[in-house]
């Protein structure tokens, strides 16, 4: 998704949201990742008093930013994923994948995962969890993520059939989110 993306050409407009759309956006991003309520994380995330602003971009993508810095995306028809590098400091907040060493180096040039890259030898399903759920992937012997997915099947479909596309790339390392790390 944003394997070319920079914010000149792929961000169409800003719009800076009102109050009671920023209360909307927080209520369905805790509803997703309930690990950001505890402790008030959401709080330090996306504070009440301050202003959240929509970059709208190519593909019907829309990027939440506070203070020029994107914290979530979403498409029309899909949940809100948080970037890396915010999962990199909330590791916790999303169930886990694990490529095995080979799948690394398409991962990170953007390519879907494979079902066989999850199930076998040096990878690892941690979380069991259901078709068209946001994941986060790792990679065999790393500590922090290398991508973002969405799942194509459940994890129990992803071990009995093992083949095919198990995880759609949405946002990995290097690509243009990850190297745009403000907007504005």
């Amino acid at each position: 998704m944003f394997r070319k993306f920079s914010k000149q050409e792929s961000v169409s407009s800003f719009a800076q949201v009102k109050t009671s759309v920023q209360r909307g956006i927080r209520a369905k991003i805790v509803e997703q990742y309930p690990m950001l309520e505890e402790g008030g994380t959401i709080d330090v995330l996306i504070p009440k008093k301050e202003n959240v602003v929509i970059a709208k971009c190519e593909g019907k993508v829309e990027i939440v930013c506070v203070n020029n810095v994107p914290l979530f995306y979403k498409t029309r028809d899909t949940p809100y994923f948080p970037t890396l590098r915010l999962l990199h400091q909330y590791p916790q907040m999303m169930p886990k994948l694990r490529v095995d060493t080979g799948a690394i180096k398409f991962v990170l040039s953007g390519a879907n995962i494979m079902c066989p890259g999850l199930t076998s030898p040096g990878a690892t399903i941690h979380d069991e969890v259901d078709k068209e759920t946001p994941v986060a992937i790792y990679a065999e012997n790393k500590e922090c993520a290398l991508a973002i997915g969405f799942t194509t099947m459940s994890t129990e479909e992803i071990r009995t059939v093992n083949q095919g596309v198990g995880v759609e790339n949405i946002h990995c390392l290097n690509d243009g989110l990850w190297k745009n790390n403000v907007l504005d």
